[in-house]
C-alpha cells in the first residue's frame, strides 16, 4: 500500500511504501510516562509526515495506520488479526459469490452524534470512484460491477454501478465477478466511509484536498477522534465517545509521531518517550537482537522493496537496458552488508510467496547476460548512456541501497548514477507524475493475495506509475477472477508474473521482514504480515 505503499516504507527492515517525512520533530513534547491514574497514552513512531488523512487520496503506509484509528468500515480487524464485523455486524454471500448483503448496527455514530448509515457508505463509494477525484485507488473498487466504468467516464448514472442501499441498515454489494478475497479487501482504507456534508462542506467533495481533514474539522466513525495535527511532529487521536464499541477501547490518545529520522526515533525510543519505533537504524539491528530481546521485533512482512523504472524516457523505454540494470545488482549483498540479515529474501520476481502463491518466474540471468544486453541497447560498457538519476523518499536505509546500487552498477556495466532525495509529499508527487528516471519504492499487500501486487500493473492504474503498459497483461489480468476455480486464478497470476519478469517495468530487490522496537509495556499487539491491527484492542500496562 503504499505506493502508497506506496505504501507504504521501509527501514533496516520493513518500511513500506511508504516512506518518510521532511524534517524530524523536534525532539517534540512526547507525552510523558503516564502515572497510574493518567490517561493511557501510546507514543508510535509513525515514520512520516502523512500525505493526507482522507481515504480516498492517499495511498501510503503511514497514512492508513492514521485513518484506521479514525475511521472504520464494513469490517475491521478482530484482536488476533482475523477478520471481524465492523460498521456491518453480519453480512450474507450469495451462492454464486457475486452479492453481498451486509447489515450496519443500530447503534453506529459519527463522531458528531449522527446515526450512521448505508448511504454513507454509498455516497463514499460514488465519492472515490467520481473521475473529478483522481483517486490512485479507485481501481480496489473495480471488483464493483460498473465501477471501472463509471470511473473511466463510461458510465455516468452511479445507480448502476454495483452498490445499493435498499434501507438505511442495509448495503447490498455487486461484483461483476467473484472476488474471494473480498472481505479481508474491505479492510483497507480505499473502501472507508467518509461523512459527506463535512466533506461537502470543505469542498472535497469530488475533488481532493479540502479542510476537512483538520482538528475541529474531522468527522469519522472509528474507535478514536481527530485531536492535535502538528505539521512534521505529531498527530493526536483520543478515544470517541460515539464509537459504537466504545467500552472495548483500552487507550485513551495514542500519538502518532513523523520522524524520518532513524536515529532520531530510536533514541526517543531508548529514552523512553516512544512506545513503537517504526524503524531501528541499520546500525543498531545487531545490538537490540543481541542485547535487547525484551524490545527487538522480526517478523514476516507481505512486501517488495523495489526500484520503478520510467519506461517513458529513455533508454528504460529499451527492455534490454532495463534487465541489464536488474541482473547487475547483488541482492544479497544488499540482505547481508546494509540490511544485517534481519530476515529479507532476495526478490527475482515482484510478489512476494506466501503460503497460497509463489511465482515460478524470475528475472533470470548473469552479469556477462546483463553486460551483453547493455552492449546489445547501444551502450557496450556503459559508453554513451546518460547519468542514470534514482530517486529516493528520506531514510537512511534508502540511501544506502542506493549508494550500494549506484556502485555495483558503475563497476559491473559502467553506468553512472546520481542520487535524490526528496521529502515524502514531494516525492509522491514527483513518482505521480512521472517526473524521474529510477524511483524507489515499497509494496506492503493491501491484503493476503497475490492480486493485491498484481493488479498495480495495468495500463493506466493508479499505482502503475511507470507508464508501462502491455496489452496481453491486461488481458490476462482481467480473465484471472473469472477463470472459474482457484488453481486457475493463481495460474493466471503465474503468467503475469512471467510477463514481469520478461519486461522488468519494475526491479524487485527484496522481499520484506519487519523489524522494529516496541515497549513491554504495550500489550495485545498482535504481529501481522500485513502490519495492520484495529487499535480498540491495544492496551498498556501500568
Amino acid at each position: 500500500m503504499l505506493r502508497r505503499i506506496t505504501l507504504v516504507a521501509t527501514a533496516a527492515l520493513s518500511i513500506l511504501a511508504a516512506g518518510c517525512s521532511k524534517k524530524e520533530p523536534a525532539a517534540a513534547s512526547p507525552s510523558t510516562q503516564p502515572a497510574a491514574t493518567s490517561p493511557k497514552i501510546l507514543r508510535v513512531g509513525n515514520g512520516t509526515e502523512p500525505q493526507d488523512l482522507d481515504p480516498h487520496v492517499v495511498t501510503g503506509v503511514p497514512e492508513h495506520k492514521i485513518i484506521s484509528a479514525l475511521l472504520e468500515g464494513l469490517v475491521t480487524y478482530a484482536a488476533d488479526g482475523s477478520i471481524a464485523p465492523g460498521v456491518a455486524e453480519r453480512w450474507e454471500i450469495s451462492p454464486d459469490g457475486l452479492t453481498y448483503t451486509f447489515h450496519l448496527r443500530a447503534n453506529a455514530r459519527w463522531s458528531n452524534g449522527e446515526p450512521f448509515t448505508s448511504q454513507d457508505f454509498l455516497g463514499s463509494f460514488k465519492r472515490i470512484l467520481t473521475p473529478t477525484m483522481g483517486a490512485q485507488y479507485a481501481y480496489k473498487l473495480f471488483v464493483l460491477a460498473g465501477a471501472e466504468d463509471f470511473n473511466t467516464g463510461k458510465l455516468t448514472d452511479f445507480s448502476k454501478v454495483g452498490v445499493r442501499a435498499p434501507d438505511t441498515r442495509t448495503l447490498v454489494l455487486t461484483l461483476g465477478q467473484p472476488a474471494p478475497f473480498l472481505l479481508e479487501s474491505l479492510l483497507h482504507y480505499a473502501w472507508f466511509p467518509v461523512h459527506l456534508p463535512t466533506v461537502e462542506k470543505f469542498g472535497g467533495l469530488d475533488r481532493p484536498g479540502g479542510a476537512w481533514t483538520r482538528p475541529g474539522n474531522f468527522v469519522g466513525n472509528g474507535p478514536f477522534v481527530l485531536s492535535t495535527w502538528k505539521p512534521n511532529q505529531k498527530i493526536a487521536v483520543t478515544r470517541s465517545p460515539t464509537y459504537w464499541d466504545h467500552a472495548a477501547v483500552k487507550l485513551d490518545v495514542i500519538d502518532f509521531y513523523a520522524i524520518d529520522n532513524s536515529d532520531s526515533e530510536e533514541r526517543l525510543f531508548r529514552t523512553g518517550g516512544l512506545d513503537y519505533c517504526y524503524s531501528l537504524p541499520l546500525g543498531k539491528i545487531e545490538t537490540y537482537r543481541r542485547d535487547n530481546p525484551d524490545t527487538y521485533r522480526q517478523a514476516p512482512f507481505y512486501g517488495t522493496y523495489f526500484y520503478r523504472l520510467n519506461v517513458t524516457r529513455k533508454p528504460f523505454d529499451d527492455r534490454r537496458v532495463r534487465r541489464a540494470l536488474a541482473l547487475a545488482i547483488d541482492r544479497e549483498s544488499i540482505i547481508k552488508n546494509i540490511l544485517r540479515d534481519a530476515g529479507q529474501k532476495p526478490a527475482y520476481n515482484y510478489t512476494p510467496p506466501s503460503p497460497k502463491f509463489t511465482s515460478s518466474a524470475r528475472i533470470a540471468g548473469d552479469l556477462d547476460e546483463a553486460r551483453r544486453l547493455l552492449a546489445e541497447a547501444g551502450y557496450p560498457e556503459g559508453r554513451g548512456l546518460p547519468p542514470v538519476e534514482i530517486l529516493f523518499n528520506t531514510l537512511e536505509s534508502h540511501r544506502t541501497i542506493a549508494e550500494a546500487i549506484q556502485q555495483m552498477w558503475k563497476t559491473r556495466l559502467g553506468v553512472n548514477a546520481t542520487l535524490q532525495n526528496q521529502e515524502w509529499k514531494v516525492y509522491l508527487d514527483t513518482v505521480q507524475t512521472l517526473n524521474f528516471q529510477v524511483a524507489r519504492a515499497g509494496w506492503i499487500g493491501d491484503f493476503s493475495d497475490p492480486h493485491t501486487f498484481l493488479d498495480m500493473w495495468v495500463t493506466g492504474g493508479g499505482n502503475n506509475q511507470t507508464g508501462w503498459s502491455n496489452a496481453d497483461y491486461d488481458r490476462i489480468l482481467r480473465s484471472a477472477l473469472g477463470a472459474g476455480n482457484e488453481a486457475a486464478r493463481l495460474a493466471a497470476y503465474q503468467q503475469l508474473e512471467a510477463i514481469l519478469a520478461d519486461e522488468v517495468p519494475v526491479i524487485p530487490i527484496y522481499f520484506y521482514s519487519r523489524v522494529y522496537a516496541i515497549s513491554p509495556r504495550v500489550k495485545n499487539w498482535a504481529p501481522s504480515p500485513l502490519d495492520n491491527r484495529a487499535w480498540k484492542w491495544i492496551d498498556l500496562a501500568d
